[in-house]
């Protein structure tokens, strides 16, 4: 978690800056400071309110509403492109015109998204941390209105997670993460909470909408006997594990672990190969990797030899009837300074960190069952440099396969997702950096790329055939979100994480 320090310079998100289609300056969870808004960020800001405010006139609504609708989400991908160059499928007319941008909407809104990586927040939660971060942030003065009223954190909870996820983007099927801490009460939640949440949203939506991990805790006593246990009783889509041990409380941390070490991982493994004849989707293992700033490697120096991405292949190798799922594809966070600092290092050596360690495992260990997850990595590199965000497309489809990188998003933190679907269905690699690096095309919105990483991948992974696909368009979630659409008040266009207020 973040230091006193730290906690001066950020302010929750939600509250501190302006409800743009896509986030004015980059947004983090609690695993990492967050950069301080840029230069090129600010740009961005003037002209989507510029941009916003004159077409929402011409529409006789008020700015706010015109943000909500396809078209004012069509103004903040030309604003990007004014601000960054050509990178997003994008023109004035579709800004201007309600009709033309809700076309556009429409056409694609029954594409299969599945998005394989989301949070929120039990209802009981007291993360002590988590709620004192978001309490001392609002009294620092940054937003005074924040130190008048309790923190809450309702918005991280289940109620506006169903909203943002279902009702406000076109996520089809999601998958609910989590988060381990030593420290129970600390946890985002258990895996019984996740595994009642999944009850709850597929037995109301007659169709299975949701999936869930549950966590592993590799090392700890008696830690495979629970393995077994939850595995009988809750019956998880997937593990997931954290090699750091505690993400939350690092300084709990006692039990960091490899995912090539034989002794601690590799009887785990065999459950999952023997349970995967009947259930194939135990053969996914999703571990996070990456997020690990020079701030937290100066305090926990001994955990970061287990954050990066060298314990990847040889695991891979030795258990081909396995998929090693990779959170956040190992990005590495390098600090306040991060947007300059990644970029500057990907011109020079053509490589971003952690990124492209992960991007080179299947040739370097002759393996196919490495896969990159997008979550927080792609919502980071777009607001941070959409350029780099083409980058680390252009490197993970290079070196995975397009048939190897998964959607995840990493929301609630972010706000509702729909604003990262429609950053990828529009994004293309420049051709400059495509010449330079060898990378292909992303292609069309619902293209075969986009459309594999948006969905079909996790659908391959998790054994969801074509007609779950389908069903789920007409199922009673798919009803209640028509309704929504034309009763409901619609996107708030907030993030839910940090900012940082100082600036670049």
């Amino acid at each position: 978690m973040l230091s006193p320090k730290e906690l001066k310079q950020l302010a929750p998100a939600e509250t501190s800056i302006f409800p743009s289609p896509i986030p004015v300056q980059c947004v983090s969870s609690d695993e990492y400071m967050p950069c301080p808004q840029t230069e090129k960020q600010r740009e961005f800001e003037a002209r989507v309110k510029e941009y916003g405010a004159e077409l929402a006139r011409k529409q006789g609504v008020s700015r706010r509403t015109f943000f909500k609708s396809a078209a004012g989400m069509a103004a903040a991908f030309v604003a990007m492109n004014d601000t960054y160059g050509p990178l997003y499928a994008v023109s004035r007319a579709e800004a201007a015109s309600s009709d033309m941008a809700n076309e556009r909407a429409q056409a694609l809104k029954n594409q299969f998204v599945m998005d394989m990586h989301t949070h929120f927040l039990r209802d009981d939660t007291r993360i002590k941390t988590f709620v004192a971060q978001r309490a001392t942030v609002g009294k620092l003065g940054w937003n005074k209105g924040l130190g008048e009223k309790e923190q809450t954190i309702d918005d991280l909870k289940f109620g506006n997670y169903f909203k943002e996820i279902y009702l406000d983007s076109d996520t089809k099927i999601a998958c609910i993460s989590g988060s381990y801490s030593v420290q129970e009460s600390d946890s985002f939640l258990t895996n019984q909470m996740k595994f009642d949440a999944r009850a709850k949203v597929n037995q109301e939506a007659g169709t299975k909408r949701m999936f869930s991990h549950a966590i592993f805790t590799a090392g700890r006593d008696g830690w495979l006997d629970k393995v077994d246990e939850e595995y009988e009783k809750l019956r998880p889509d997937s593990w997931k594990g954290y090699t750091i041990g505690d993400n939350t409380n690092k300084h709990l941390s006692k039990w960091p672990f490899r995912l090539d070490d034989e002794k601690i991982m590799y009887p785990f493994y065999e459950k999952l190969v023997k349970w995967s004849k009947d259930r194939p989707t135990m053969a996914n293992v999703c571990i996070h990797k990456g997020l690990f700033p020079p701030e937290i490697e100066a305090k926990f120096p001994h955990l970061l030899a287990y954050s990066d991405c060298r314990d990847v292949g040889k695991a891979a190798k030795d258990w081909p009837q396995l998929n090693f799922v990779i959170y956040h594809s190992g990005w590495r966070w390098t600090g306040p300074n991060a947007p300059k600092a990644a970029w500057e290092h990907f011109e020079k050596t053509g490589r971003i960190e952690w990124v492209t360690d992960l991007a080179d495992i299947p040739e370097k260990y002759g393996v196919k069952n490495v896969y990159g997850d997008l979550g927080q990595l792609f919502a980071w590199t777009t607001t941070a440099n959409p350029r780099l965000g083409a980058a680390v497309m252009g490197t993970l489809v290079k070196g995975l396969g397009a048939d190897h990188v998964v959607w995840g998003t990493d929301a609630v933190w972010t706000g509702a997702p729909q604003w990262q679907i429609e950053a990828l269905r529009r994004l293309e690699i420049p051709d400059d950096m495509r010449k330079r690096y060898g990378y292909a095309m992303l292609g069309p919105a619902d293209g075969p790329v986009k459309s594999a990483i948006f969905g079909g991948n996790n659908a391959r992974l998790y054994r969801v055939t074509p007609k779950q696909q389908a069903e789920v368009l007409t199922d009673r979630v798919a009803q209640i979100k028509e309704t929504y659409e034309k009763h409901g008040p619609g996107r708030t266009n907030l993030a839910y994480g940090y900012v940082n207020k100082s600036r670049a």
